[in-house]
């Protein structure tokens, strides 16, 4: 059985409970946004994305598991694009371009990644900075840029 260890997600995590439970962005479901603050969540929905493009990038992969990681990571950041796309998102206007950017860079390496059969790296990396801005030390961190 092979399992990943994530920052923020308990260890020993096997392959299989990365399967999706219900429809796409399950993780976002009512009971959840209810109990959990919003950068939790989404630090366990982008682990969870990067996880299955790990996953997906193993020689071991089957066929399908490649784009359907591509799939969920789209799912995930249209989810995100979305949100900070409301008028009534509290992001920082700022932040909010530049995720907006990096959301439509994501969607684009993408397709670059699926039509070249190229390795989803960039797309994992990507996800994993975005968590390590989510984690609650970042909140109180100034912005670099």
């Amino acid at each position: 059985m092979l399992s990943l260890a994530i920052p923020g997600v308990p260890s020993g995590l096997p392959a299989s409970a990365l399967q999706r439970p219900t429809g796409a962005l399950a993780a976002y479901g009512a009971v959840i946004r209810e109990t959990e603050d919003p950068r939790t969540i989404e630090y366990r929905v982008l682990a969870r994305a990067a996880a299955m493009l790990e996953l997906a990038a193993l020689p071991s992969a089957g066929p399908a598991d490649l784009p359907a990681a591509i799939h969920e990571n789209r799912m995930v950041w249209t989810a995100f694009a979305a949100d900070l796309a409301e008028d009534g998102n509290s992001c920082e206007a700022t932040l909010r371009t530049r995720l907006l950017s990096l959301a439509r860079w994501v969607f684009a390496e993408s397709d670059r990644v699926l039509r070249a059969r190229k390795s989803p790296q960039a797309l994992i990396d990507v996800n994993r900075a975005v968590m390590l801005g989510l984690q609650p030390d970042a909140a109180a961190q100034p912005d670099p840029m």
